[in-house]
């Protein structure tokens, strides 16, 4: 008798090479995800917090002590905030869950608010998985390999980003420091064009992020 494990994981390479090698298949027991810990390129630790600049723009991202159930899985919330010249143009809650064996952390969602002149104009990019057709994807995987594709969310119509994994072992330098061992990721969506690298340092998570740079981590 077979066991359950290489069945799913021949599931999942056959859905990648149907999908043109992007695997948006993740056939993973959901009584192993959790909200605690992350993995070395993604942390899910609360209070965790980061901040990038571009020019006068700014980021911060921080892992906060809230949780919150989707889809049948308690997920970590982490904040994100975008201002733009000193004004708050986007304030997101991204929901993330860690698989207690593999280390590989999927992304179940976000609530977003984006303002115009101080005042919340829309909620535009909000999706949650399990809802109107939406499933989570994957945002970082515990093992890192150049070639590596995957669907990071898979809300149709709504939000369908990839990444791709294109370097591993990069030295990036921020005003937060240099970081080595770097995992490099190009990410794309099926919905709009272009592309944007990113690089993620063990024990940090993202340090550059196309012109943002990491200027400041708060542990």
């Amino acid at each position: 008798m077979k066991s359950a494990i290489p069945t799913m994981l021949i599931g999942a390479l056959l859905c990648a090479a149907a999908s043109g090698g992007w695997q948006d298949d993740f056939p993973v027991d959901k009584k192993r995800l959790g909200p605690n810990g992350g993995n070395d390129y993604f942390v899910l630790t609360p209070g965790h917090k980061l901040h990038y600049k571009q020019g006068n723009n700014t980021m911060t991202a921080i892992v906060l002590n809230e949780t919150k159930v989707i889809d049948g899985v308690e997920c970590r919330v982490v904040e994100d905030r975008e201002m733009k010249n000193g004004q708050l143009i986007e304030a997101t809650r991204d929901y993330y869950a860690v698989d207690s064996q593999t280390k590989d952390v999927y992304y179940f969602g976000e609530d977003v608010d984006t303002y115009k002149h101080g005042k919340i104009k829309d909620h535009k990019g909000a999706w949650l998985s399990g809802e109107k057709g939406a499933k989570f994807g994957l945002i970082m995987p515990g093992t890192n390999k150049v070639g590596l594709k995957y669907f990071q969310e898979m809300a149709p119509g709504v939000a369908m980003d990839r990444a791709e994994v294109v370097a591993v072992g990069q030295t990036v330098t921020t005003p937060a420091g240099t970081f080595q061992n770097c995992v490099q990721t190009k990410e794309s969506s099926t919905l709009e064009r272009g592309t944007t690298h990113k690089w993620y340092a063990p024990g940090v998570g993202m340090v550059k992020e196309k012109e943002f740079v990491l200027v400041r981590i708060e542990k």
